[in-house]
């Protein structure tokens, strides 16, 4: 097996990471003119903490077939996954100053194959989990062990093909998926709980067969030990609402919706490095 092992979690080293990630992120999406930046920001945490301690995949040979499987569902969010894929070495970091330009390997949202670690080509809503749902079933009927991670938004939650996928893994009892809610409490138009009735989001998982708990999905030590927590012994696929703030770690943007279409100026890139307790070139 080619896929390494993960090293024993440093929280406060993946905290620096986060905070240097969520700068490089929001000042792509001021050079890019990209928005969703606050959606972005709101599921760093649950990609760093994914990446650097749960994923097993070698940045390497990012197609073994003994590797873990990410799906970020969220595909409005792709900044913060490429600014992590970068940082891990799937590939150049200098791909980032390209985000988002015509021809660009690094699409506003993930493409087929555009970069080595995507895994599909998300940005429709709802159609992540239906294919990790698949792609946990071909890993039982091969007899690997690999597991498979999609990290979904709150507002994709409204989509009913979630939940038909939900009940088959449930049914056919994938404990090695898993199952991140991104639940900043926002969608595009207004509160999630107001457009659809998503609370109680946890309680909704568990009537559908899965083993479901919630975290603070800025926790980092949190979310290190939910993530590694799969399977949990349960049988059953795994479901973890993560708690989060849209826009999270500048105080400006934190759960301001205004921040799903905003795109930063200048001097707010250059204030929230300061927040962040960075230059404002890293």
């Amino acid at each position: 097996m080619s896929v390494p092992s993960l090293p024993a979690p440093d929280v406060p080293a993946l905290e620096a990471v986060a905070r240097r990630l969520r700068h490089r992120v929001i000042r792509m999406s001021h050079d890019a003119g990209t928005p969703h930046l606050g959606s972005a920001l709101s599921c760093l945490d649950i990609l760093v903490a994914a990446y650097w301690t749960a994923v097993r995949i070698n940045p390497a040979q990012p197609q073994d077939p003994d590797r873990d499987r990410f799906i970020l569902s969220k595909g409005h969010a792709a900044s913060a996954w490429y600014a992590v894929l970068a940082e891990r070495g799937f590939f150049p970091s200098e791909w980032l100053d390209t985000f988002g330009q015509h021809g660009a390997p690094l699409a506003e949202q993930p493409a087929p194959g555009c970069a080595p670690g995507v895994e599909l080509a998300t940005g429709s809503l709802g159609h992540g989990l239906p294919v990790g749902v698949g792609m946990a079933m071909a890993g039982r009927l091969l007899g690997s062990d690999h597991r498979v991670f999609v990290c979904l938004s709150d507002g994709e939650c409204d989509e009913g093909t979630v939940w038909e996928a939900a009940m088959f893994a449930a049914g056919q009892r994938l404990d090695r998926l898993v199952v991140i809610v991104d639940y900043n409490k926002w969608q595009a138009t207004g509160r999630s709980n107001e457009v659809m009735a998503l609370a109680p989001l946890r309680d909704k998982w568990a009537a559908f067969g899965w083993s479901a708990s919630e975290v603070d999905g800025h926790d980092l030590g949190a979310l290190v030990k939910a993530l590694g927590a799969v399977p949990d012994g349960s049988g059953k696929p795994v479901a973890i609402v993560a708690h989060t703030v849209k826009g999270k770690g500048v105080s400006f943007m934190e759960d301001d919706n205004n921040w799903h279409y905003r795109i930063p100026k200048a001097a707010e890139v250059a204030d929230a490095a300061r927040q962040l307790g960075l230059s404002p070139q890293e």
